[in-house]
């Protein structure tokens, strides 16, 4: 069994988070800034569907991306260099999330809520979260977006309507994170994808050992741009 938390409770220690399914933490509660901020800054990710009460989760272990391992096939370099894509920062975060939230091939629904939808762009508001935006043609055709606390950055989801558009957008974010001097990503769960760019499973305590380190940089919230125009 997992906790019930109401507005206000503390999560629980990460030791209690189940085996099966990994990582489960908790549930209930809300999805407040103050409450997302919290979990981020303790290694804590809220991640549930449909009708689903909210759920916060914590694996063990944690896919992470470093920035310097990050692997690009000849094919995402040549749709880096050839493919005519534009990226944009922190210009249409509302698209991107509309982006994340449709439905994949194949698949009925999204865990990307209107619910969580509203949190993230609240969070975006505040400074937290950013996204990153391929463009071609003047139109949105992939991005990602995630949440920035100090100097670490959380991955939350990422969409193409375009060959390798999701990827390019990856390709960017990192670019930028190695100039502010963000070591890693985190992208909370394993998947194929991620595995073929160079992200690997570490084991949650060594996570949390880098984690408490780099959420207590002094960087201010606040818009990132890397847009025509400025």
């Amino acid at each position: 069994m997992i906790p019930w938390l109401e507005r206000g409770d503390a999560f629980p220690p990460l030791e209690r988070a189940l085996r099966n399914p990994n990582g489960m933490l908790a549930a209930g509660a809300d999805l407040s800034p103050r409450r997302l901020l919290e979990a981020y800054r303790r290694g804590i990710f809220t991640w549930y569907s449909g009708e689903e009460p909210i759920l916060w989760w914590s694996p063990d272990p944690r896919m992470v991306l470093y920035c310097d391992e990050l692997r690009m096939p000849r094919s995402l370099a040549k749709s880096v260099r050839n493919k005519g894509y534009e990226i944009r920062v922190d210009s249409d975060f509302p698209g991107v999330l509309e982006g994340c939230a449709a439905p994949r091939k194949g698949e009925a629904g999204t865990w990307l809520n209107a619910q969580m939808c509203r949190a993230y762009l609240a969070l975006h508001r505040a400074g937290h979260a950013h996204c990153f935006e391929c463009w071609r043609a003047g139109a949105l055709v992939g991005g990602l977006y995630g949440v920035a606390i100090g100097r670490m950055f959380y991955g939350e989801s990422m969409f193409s309507r375009a060959t390798d558009a999701s990827k390019v957008a990856l390709v960017a974010l990192v670019e930028e994170l190695r100039a502010r001097g963000f070591p890693l990503v985190d992208c909370q769960m394993k998947t194929p994808l991620l595995a073929s760019l160079g992200a690997r499973e570490v084991p949650r305590r060594a996570f949390l050992r880098e984690l408490a380190a780099l959420v207590n940089y002094d960087e201010p919230p606040g818009a990132w741009r890397r847009n025509p125009e400025d």
